[in-house]
């Protein structure tokens, strides 16, 4: 059906082209009627990839079998006529030994000297032993040759004899008989020799010396015979395989197209529903060839995309949640104040200045992951030993630690580990993950570690901040660190968080080109992982 449809397009848009020329050469409007042929012609050169990828396939394919065909009918004509050239050699042979006798009747070739209608009668005579009788025959004068013997034909094939008489009615023209006979140093001696006319000579050896040779004309092409019968079956019958190769190339190249074009069209309507927000789809991706690859890249952003889809609707759902509980908190204490509900004291104005502080918090917040989102997030980095660094901090996250019932362990191995970071960032990334401990993990032990990675292409500082709270469930530890993300779907804001904190850890460690993960820890509690280059 494909090629049913193809052949159709190509017959319409045919017969629309040369309606077109004869259009153009009968209709005195023609500029109308290249501007409509223009617009044709556009349209019908307007094809899909599969067309496109068959008409190449279909066309190198025929480009490359008639150049085939025409090499083969070329090889085939060559090789006849050598194959002529060369029987035509064999067929002399014995005229060569006929004339070893001739020349050893008196040492010399004194007797053919001359003699034109003797060496063409032996020519003629030897072509009639043989029973071959080349193309053009070698010689005509304008009268036929003398006619052979009786007894040469008594009892002979009638069939060869009528064969000869049939050739020898189209004897060439006397500038056509070009045999000769040579003497050893390649002198005329008899017949016809042109310089212009390529030969090929055969030795007359006489006593185990070569006396003479036998100049006999090579052909350049063969006008009349059976060869020629022979040469033009033969292009008939390949022009013939030619046709069957290329329909069973348009079947094939119609297969391989829609084959090649299958995997690019799924991509296509995939993609075309990606761009309108449908990310429930996945493409067959077992191939491993660059549409395989492309295909898995596809299932990837797909899954990207959903996932980010999913992201920011939780985002905008935890956002407008957050800023409603303390903007409803509020507003019910000042309305209670308003309508003498509640007294409007000291005691009352504080708790409503408690909601507004938290609602300066979060959009103090949101403010920095907004800016860190947009490359706002500014450092001021220089070389920073990270080993003194957490031991002169450990001092300070003591004392608050011990506040909360907490001890601090340290365990720092080298002594000493330089990064290229802003100590003031580093401050604020340490000072979050300490305060997730105290609020939210109910800890009673914290252990900060820092050990180097040696690895080939750059080495790393690896810290990690690990408690034997009461940790974080294995489902939820890929999106700790994603915006207002809280494990407690009661969203309890005393024991829940704004779930903010860790994703501007996160937006610090990106910005000192580290890596961030959450893990669980060996002590039983909640491990975070750290990663940052080691400066050379």
């Amino acid at each position: 059906m494909g090629i049913a449809r193809f052949l159709h397009n190509f017959t319409v848009s045919s017969l629309g082209i040369i309606k077109y020329f004869c259009l153009l050469f009968l209709d005195p409007q023609v500029d109308t009627i290249k501007v409509y042929s223009y617009l044709f012609l556009k349209r019908s050169m307007v094809m899909k990839i599969h067309r496109k990828l068959f008409v190449i396939l279909f066309g190198f394919s025929l480009l490359l079998v008639t150049a085939l065909v025409l090499l083969i009918q070329w090889s085939i004509g060559r090789g006849m006529v050598e194959y002529v050239n060369t029987k035509e050699v064999e067929a002399m042979k014995p005229l060569v030994a006929d004339l070893g006798l001739h020349y050893q009747k008196q040492n010399n070739w004194s007797e053919m000297q001359g003699q034109q209608r003797a060496f063409e009668q032996l020519v003629f005579l030897n072509f009639k032993k043989n029973n071959y009788m080349p193309g053009p025959p070698p010689f005509h004068l304008g009268r036929p040759p003398p006619p052979p013997e009786n007894d040469f034909f008594e009892g002979g094939d009638n069939k060869i004899r009528n064969e000869n008489r049939a050739r020898e009615k189209n004897f060439p023209p006397v500038h056509q008989a070009n045999y000769a006979l040579l003497d050893a140093r390649e002198n005329l001696i008899v017949g016809h020799y042109r310089k212009d006319i390529k030969y090929s000579k055969t030795a007359v050896i006489v006593d185990n010396k070569n006396v003479g040779f036998l100049a006999i004309p090579k052909r350049n092409e063969i006008t009349n015979g059976y060869e020629l019968d022979f040469i033009e079956q033969q292009r008939s019958y390949l022009w013939i395989i030619a046709l069957v190769i290329m329909m069973l190339v348009a079947l094939l190249a119609q297969i391989l197209a829609r084959h090649l074009v299958g995997p690019i069209k799924k991509i296509t309507q995939a993609t075309h529903k990606l761009t309108q927000g449908d990310y429930e789809q996945s493409l067959d991706s077992q191939s491993n060839d660059e549409l395989g690859e492309l295909s898995r890249d596809v299932n990837e952003l797909t899954l990207t995309l959903d996932q980010n889809n999913k992201a920011r609707k939780r985002w905008l759902a935890n956002i407008s949640h957050e800023l409603r509980t303390p903007v409803t908190i509020l507003r019910g204490e000042l309305e209670a104040m308003l309508d003498d509900v509640r007294p409007l004291n000291k005691k009352n104005i504080a708790s409503a200045n408690d909601e507004v502080k938290h609602l300066h918090f979060l959009i103090n917040d949101l403010q920095q992951l907004t800016s860190a989102d947009i490359g706002g997030i500014h450092c001021q980095k220089v070389n920073e030993d990270l080993s003194l660094w957490l031991n002169s901090a450990a001092h300070k996250y003591r004392s608050y630690l011990a506040d909360a019932g907490i001890t601090l362990e340290l365990m720092i191995e080298p002594k000493q580990a330089n990064i290229f970071a802003d100590s003031i960032r580093l401050c604020q990334l340490f000072d979050n993950l300490i305060n997730n401990c105290v609020k939210y993990a109910q800890a009673k032990r914290v252990k900060i570690s820092l050990e180097i990675d040696r690895r080939p292409i750059q080495a790393m500082v690896i810290v990690k901040v690990e408690d034997d709270g009461v940790g974080v469930e294995k489902q939820h530890l890929p999106y700790l660190f994603e915006y207002l993300y809280r494990v407690e779907n009661s969203r309890n804001r005393k024991t829940g968080g704004s779930g903010l904190g860790l994703s501007i850890c996160a937006h610090i460690v990106a910005a000192h080109q580290g890596k961030i993960c959450a893990a669980q820890s060996n002590l039983g509690g909640l491990a975070i992982i750290i990663e940052l280059p080691l400066s050379k």
